[in-house]
């Protein structure tokens, strides 16, 4: 599976979507199409741990002052579904590699 979560209000997705060929993805906008369990779970496959998909940057993060907690990869995988900006993004799936948030890999990946 070829599939790309993101959000169309963010700078960062937009501007990687721009810059790679998307043509043969899913793309799947998490505000209007949250993320579900299932599909959540298959991330989690792919990276063996919610917190890697977690979003420490979102603004609620801070308001719920977040960082001050023990937050166990159960409350990381409620808080994304409970809140799609806690999700890191763009997170891109293609087919047994996943690549979030704005790394070093995703950028060899999409040049």
């Amino acid at each position: 599976m070829k599939k790309i979560y993101y959000l169309k209000t963010c700078d960062t997705c937009r501007r990687i979507l721009k810059e790679m060929d998307t043509s043969e993805y899913i793309l799947q906008e998490i505000k209007t199409e949250p993320i579900t369990v299932k599909q959540l779970e298959e991330l989690y496959e792919l990276t063996k741990n919610y917190e890697i998909l977690f979003s420490k940057r979102a603004k609620k993060y801070k308001q719920m002052d977040l960082k001050n907690q023990n937050l166990s990869e159960k409350d990381y995988k409620q808080l994304i579904l409970d809140e799609y900006t806690f999700l890191k993004r763009p997170v891109i799936v293609d087919n047994d590699k996943v690549f979030v948030g704005n790394t070093k890999k995703l950028a060899n990946f999409i040049k």
